[in-house]
């Protein structure tokens, strides 16, 4: 049995919290949904967090708001790059929603090395990068280097469709690959990880796919109006 097939088997079987978590899980063993233009509305998987999430062929609409289907196909939504058009995004985000950038979706899996040199730093728990996170994560960890004067960063969160989601801040220059690695090698062995790159902040994203990650689509994150504080808490 071919790895592909055998991840397919496994997911058949497996059992996930939301069906994004499948699916994403799926897209980091090479096991993609059908490309047949289409897109599916499936539930939110945080009170007040709102997704679209664009693979190759097929796109997914996460939302606890009340949508009719057929709006959003006059809207144009569909498989095909259509899920992200203006039209749709600020139908699904309602009149007062709050809309994040377009980001590229990244999947990797954890590497779970021993001497992985990340530790908690919770003197960091006030940094934008972690309020930032709180707005549509659950952050579990604010991790980074020992040295105190170290001011590189990562935020391991419950985020997308439920699986860990990490976002990081490499305060030292040229050091974005190795912080992203050692992220990777900090969190259980074979533990699906997302992260979210907005498409022009390039030198991130190279650091990203020089680390371990691949692309699996894109991701654009809503939150409703009526969350206080334009946080999903």
């Amino acid at each position: 049995m071919t790895q592909q097939r055998f991840a397919a088997e496994a997911l058949r079987t497996a059992s996930f919290a939301h069906p994004l978590a499948g699916l994403l899980h799926g897209a980091a063993h090479g096991v993609w949904p059908a490309a047949d233009g289409g897109w599916t509305l499936l539930p939110a998987w945080r009170p007040g967090v709102s997704a679209i999430v664009a693979l190759t062929g097929h796109a997914y609409v996460c939302t606890d708001r009340r949508l009719v289907r057929a709006d959003l196909d006059r809207l144009g939504c569909n498989g095909l790059g259509g899920a992200t058009l203006p039209a749709v995004v600020t139908a699904v985000a309602g009149p007062d929603g709050w809309i994040d950038c377009l980001d590229v979706l990244l999947v990797a899996m954890g590497r779970g090395r021993e001497s992985a040199p990340l530790i908690p730093r919770p003197d960091l728990a006030d940094h934008h990068r972690v309020a930032n996170a709180r707005r549509s994560r659950d952050v579990l960890a604010v991790v980074g280097y020992p040295q105190p004067e170290r001011r590189d960063l990562a935020t391991i969160s419950r985020g997308l469709g439920g699986l860990t989601e990490i976002g990081v801040e490499a305060a030292t220059a040229g050091h974005g690959s190795r912080l992203f690695a050692d992220v990777l090698d900090t969190l259980p062995m074979g533990e699906v990880v997302v992260a979210g790159v907005a498409p022009g902040n390039a030198r991130s994203l190279r650091s990203a796919l020089a680390a371990g990650f691949a692309v699996a689509g894109s991701v654009q994150i809503l939150l409703d109006a009526r969350v206080p504080d334009g946080s999903a808490r």
